[in-house]
Parts: C-alpha cells; structure tokens; sequence
C-alpha cells in the first residue's frame, strides 16, 4: 500500500514537472520574445496615450527633485515613428551591457580556448583532502562561473567522476557541482562577465529617473564573497546529508579510460600552469604597484582606490580582468602548445567573440524593448504607480525584498536567460525600489539571489539537456523528474538561507558592495 502511494506521489511530482515543461517550451526564442515585448510597447503607449494615463510623484528633473507628472507618449505618432526609425541603431549601439560583456569575453575566451581553465579546475579538484572533497566541488562551481559557462561543460561532469574516484555516488558529485556552478550563479570570489551585464542593465533603468547616478559593476561584490561561503557550506551539508543517502550504494563500473585522462594532468600541464601562475602573479603584483604608487593613475583625485569620486582602477576593472584572464592563458597556451603562434591567440578571441552571436542578436532587440520603454514613459508611469502603492501601504523593506526575491525565482522557472529576465524587470522594479528610497543596487542584488536559487530545477535553464545527458551516463533512466528532484533540495535551502542572509545584510545595514549605499537619496 505504502508503495503504491509512493507510486502516485511520484506521477503527480512529475506530471507537474510536465505542466512546467510544456508551458516553458511553448515559450517563443527570446529575440522574438523581446520583438513581441517591443510591438507590445507600441500598442500599448499609443493606447495609454490616448487614455492620457499618467503618475506624480518626486523625480529628479534638472538636477532638482520635484514633484513631477509624467504623461504616457505614444510611439505611434509621428515623432514616435521617426524616433523608431532613426534610432535603432544608436540604441543598439549604446546598450550599456554590449561593450563590457564582450571586452570581457576576449580575455575569458583566450583562457578557456588555451585550455587553461579545464586544467586549473582539474588540478583544484585533484589535491584535495577526501574529507573535503564536496566543499571543494561546490566552491569550486561557484568559482567557475567567472569563465561563463565553462562550470556547466568543465566541473559538472568532472565533480561525478571525482566522488567515483573517491567511492562515493557519481551522481551526488554531479548534484554538488551542478549546485555550486548553477545555484551559486551569483556568488564569487571574483568579478565576472556577468557583472557589468547586470549592472549595465541596471544603469538602463536607473536613467529613468536619475541620470546622474552610476550602478557600480562592482556593486554587490561584498555580498557575493560572503554568499560565496554560504553556498559552498550549504551546498555541502545538502549533499551529504540530503541527496547522497537518498541516492544509496553506487552500483555502476569503475573509471574507464576516458575519465581517468580528464582527471589526469600531465608534465606539460603543470609546466603550463606554472608559467601562467608567474604571469599572473606579475600582472597582479603590477597592478597592486600602480594601486599604492603616489598620484597614480589607478586613483581618484583624492588618491584613493575606492570612494567618491570613482577611481579609475574601478572604472577600468572589466579591462583589467580581461588581462588578468588573458595574460595567463597566453602563457599556458604557448607552453601545453595550443598557441604556437600569434594566430592562435587571435584565433582563439575570435572564436569567443562567435560565440557571443546569440548575445548580440538578443541584445538588439533588447535594446530596442528598454529603450521604447524609456521613450514613452511607461516605465517611469508603472515605478511611480508602484512606489506610490508601496508607500501607501507601508509594507517596508524587509518584506519587499523577500517578495522580489520570491517573484524572481517564480520567474525563473519559465525564463532561463538572467540578462533577459533582468531586461523585462529592471525598468520596472529598479526605478521602483529607487522611489521607495532602496538602492538599484539592492534590487538588482535580490534579484540575483531568486534567479540563482531556482536555476537547477528550471527546464527552461540553457544548459539543462546537456546535464540531462550527464546524468544519464550514471542513471541511465535518469530525467527531467530526476535532475529535478535530486536538485529540489538545494533550490529550497538556497532560497530560504539565502534571502536571510540578506535580510540580516540589510537590517544590519552593511554595504552590499564598493561604493555601493543601501538606500538611495534623490
């Protein structure tokens, strides 16, 4: 009887998964899901135009705050349809997030095309202590999504095979690094490449009502160290105490041949990391000299590194980490010869800028959607209207934070892309929370922690046929239900931990990030 429920229980979980899966697929590719958002904006501000719909509150006009009334303009007018056709391309061209993602990507893409990021990891992962291997695995997915993607093709696979070689369950060292790379996306030691892509996205929003206020990429960098730790810990306790014992016994065969080379580093391997260790080690130290130099060029006039006004050393850091991933991969690459000339170098930054085909193409009509929303005010119509709400209703930061956090997880499940999802909620929610006297800095962090917790049960995450395919080289029925309910626990234990650590942030009132307030003045 007992079994037979269980039976039940098990087709109703996964009927449900279904549900969600076929809701997500029947989802259009995001370039026509923003071209739809686009032609929506248009209708709908010629239709709010003509209703006259409008919103007062307090918006910064002139460098002065006033209370200001904001009218919907419509881009079905003349001036809307020239304004439509005239500034396409300089809407694209100026989309905060394009420039810094893809100078990023040059220096990511030389380290990963040199094959040094596949033998750093392998080499973190191989020296350490049994007793620590699934901490080790954990943080080292979180770490790993400073290179993008490479955690979901690298470590993923690479963490099963490490608890085989340990005589653990493969499946739960999968489950580790699928939790560290995916449900600790926003979280590092390190400033990545999806840093300026938010907060570019988030300096967007901010205009609509203050132009002059800069979202600093670094901007949540003092929280994602501590949530660094926290989900390596977590993920770690969920591991072993939740997902392996419910796995029981591994009963598959040993190593084969091909696992026991991708756990193998060899002679000119070390020899390569050797010399890309030195490099690094130059450049940082480089770096460091010119930080603390007298009237150097890395400060801000009143000689300092951080602080207002913004330093040069913060403003340039995309640049410098593009050569702090750069520099080191030109040496492993010369070394294990996967440079042997200057064409390899090249070659390797063109293919990473290929790969960013399906960013660009995105990021037109992208583009296009945030700016035809700023054009017609509806954005600063539906922040104001909300702000307003808000303040009538008093609900107070502490529950707002924990709505946001819990709608962008909701989100999450049917929306895989953060830049996108970011791109449809940051003109709404950041001028909001910025009216309600929170930081854009704030929301874009909420935002984070409920996109990142529910990437590992999500369908709809890019990567998930790919760890599909993973997993089934250790349960051969392994499926959607499976990832899914092996990952539910981390999902919840993320989400709820979590957004109290940031809870307990904010009431403590500790800076999120450099140069970063938790509230915000107008």
């Amino acid at each position: 009887m007992t079994k037979s429920k269980s039976k039940n229980k098990v087709s109703l979980y996964n009927r449900w998964l279904g549900g969600i899966e076929t809701f997500g697929n029947r989802l259009p590719h995001p370039i026509v899901l923003f071209s739809i958002f686009a032609a929506a904006v248009v209708i709908i501000s010629a239709i709010c135009s003509m209703l006259g719909v409008s919103a007062t509150g307090e918006l910064i006009v002139n460098g002065e705050l006033q209370e200001t009334t904001v009218t919907a303009v419509s881009l079905l007018s003349k001036e809307g349809l020239t304004y439509m056709l005239t500034s396409a391309i300089n809407n694209f061209t100026s989309y905060a997030p394009l420039g810094v993602v893809l100078v990023a990507m040059l220096g990511v893409g030389v380290a990963e095309q040199s094959g040094l990021i596949h033998t750093l990891l392998k080499a973190a992962v191989k020296v350490t202590p049994a007793k620590l291997i699934t901490p080790a695995v954990v943080f080292l997915g979180v770490m790993s999504n400073v290179a993008s993607d490479a955690g979901y093709v690298i470590l993923i696979p690479l963490g099963a095979m490490i608890f085989r070689a340990y005589g653990r369950h493969p499946m739960a060292g999968f489950a580790a690094a699928f939790a560290g790379v995916s449900g600790g996306y926003s979280a590092n030691l390190l400033i990545g490449a999806l840093e300026p892509m938010l907060a570019g996205i988030s300096q967007t929003a901010v205009e609509i009502i203050d132009p002059n206020y800069k979202v600093s990429v670094m901007g949540n960098y003092f929280f994602l160290i501590a949530s660094t730790f926290l989900i390596t810990i977590l993920g770690a306790i969920v591991t072993d105490k939740i997902v392996e014992p419910r796995l029981g016994a591994y009963s598959g065969t040993l190593e084969s041949e091909e696992d026991q080379t991708l756990t193998t580093i060899t002679d000119k391997e070390r020899k390569g990391l050797r010399n890309a260790g030195i490099v690094a080690l130059i450049f940082v130290a480089a770096v460091v000299i010119a930080c603390v130099w007298p009237n150097s060029f890395l400060v801000n006039e009143n000689g300092k590194i951080f602080g207002n006004p913004t330093s040069p050393f913060v403003n340039g850091i995309v640049i410098l980490i593009t050569f702090l991933f750069m520099l080191p991969g030109i040496a492993y690459g010369k070394t294990v010869g996967a440079f042997t000339k200057e064409n390899g170098v090249c070659n390797s930054m063109a293919k990473s800028m290929a790969s960013m085909g399906p960013f660009l193409a995105l990021a037109f009509v992208a583009a296009q959607f945030i700016n035809y929303f700023n054009y017609t005010k509806l954005g600063t119509i539906i922040a104001l209207t909300g702000a307003n709400f808000f303040k009538s209703v008093d609900i107070g930061l502490i529950p707002l934070i924990i709505i946001f956090v819990l709608f962008s997880a909701f989100m999450n499940l049917f929306m895989g892309s953060a830049s996108a999802k970011w791109n449809i909620l940051a003109p709404v929610f950041v001028p909001m929370f910025m009216l309600l006297g929170y930081s854009p800095e704030l929301c874009q962090l909420a935002y984070r922690i409920g996109d990142s917790a529910t990437n590992i049960i999500t369908p709809m995450m890019t990567y998930f046929a790919v760890i599909l395919t993973f997993a089934q080289r250790y349960d051969k029925k392994a499926g959607i239900g499976t990832i899914t309910a092996t990952m539910i626990p981390y999902s919840i234990v993320f989400l709820i931990f979590w957004t109290l650590l940031l809870v307990i942030w904010v009431v403590l009132g500790i800076p999120i990030g450099v140069d970063t307030i938790l509230f915000y003045t107008m």
